[in-house]
């Protein structure tokens, strides 16, 4: 069995307002963020080859040198360019993955907080099912609001969703490669847009798997989350309870 990970580092930081240029180089906690999933996917041991979806060659340079110092082998480290939005960031390194390869994992590197229990969990979760997606239960109540013509928040209509059945969806999300890749493909073709990748098997009609995470597993999206998730390594990081 040959496993990949597709490691998502394309993104422009657009809603770090400044305040970081690229959120998976930038230290956190003394390391560069991209840092604390290699290390989690090292100690997992679930994959072989890591596919890293990049926005330009200088970022490449700076990631190989990453991967070199974790003693990631060449041989096993791949690069592709990332696309105009996210779903064609995946597609893009779906399409290169080698034909090879039975699981990918596809995950966002601005989520440095995942475990290798995490990873180990969803690897048993897809080798079931195809298809499997590391998430934790809405414990917010939540309203949705009517769409309307004039903007504005006030006086909206909002309807209540039940909240025990409501899933906030985290990466990595694994699933078998021919079958994401042809939902991948079925998005391209009926030109639909979707924001995760448990949302393209959906447009396939194909059930997926929740592996529910009892830990944070945020994502660096603010320049506030960077203290937030330093904390949360702290934490996560330190013996006993915390």
């Amino acid at each position: 069995m040959l496993n990949a990970a597709v490691l998502l580092c394309a993104g422009q930081s657009s809603r770090m307002r400044g305040a970081v240029s690229d959120k998976v180089l930038a230290p956190l906690a003394g390391r560069p963020a991209l840092e604390y999933s290699l290390r989690a996917f090292l100690a997992a041991g679930v994959v072989e080859h890591y596919l890293f979806v990049t926005r330009d060659a200088d970022q490449q340079t700076a990631i190989a040198a990453i991967a070199a110092s974790l003693s990631i082998p060449a041989a096993s480290t791949f690069f592709v360019f990332g696309g105009a939005e996210r779903q064609d960031s995946v597609y893009n390194g779906l399409h290169d993955l080698s034909l090879l390869v039975d699981f990918v994992f596809i995950h966002d590197c601005a989520r440095p907080l995942i475990t290798p229990g995490n990873l180990r969990t969803l690897l048993e979760a897809v080798q079931r099912d195809d298809a499997a997606v590391l998430a934790h239960r809405v414990t917010d109540t939540i309203k949705q609001a009517a769409l309307r013509k004039r903007p504005g928040l006030r006086r909206l209509r909002l309807r209540d969703l039940r909240r025990e059945t409501l899933w906030a969806m985290e990466t990595p999300q694994v699933f078998s490669r021919e079958l994401i890749l042809e939902a991948y493909r079925k998005l391209r073709i009926d030109n639909l847009r979707v924001t995760d990748d448990a949302a393209a098997i959906a447009a396939l009609g194909y059930p997926v798997t929740l592996v529910e995470n009892p830990h944070p597993n945020p994502k660096l999206t603010h320049p506030e989350d960077f203290a937030w998730v330093e904390l949360l390594l702290q934490r996560q990081n330190s013996p006993g309870p915390s």
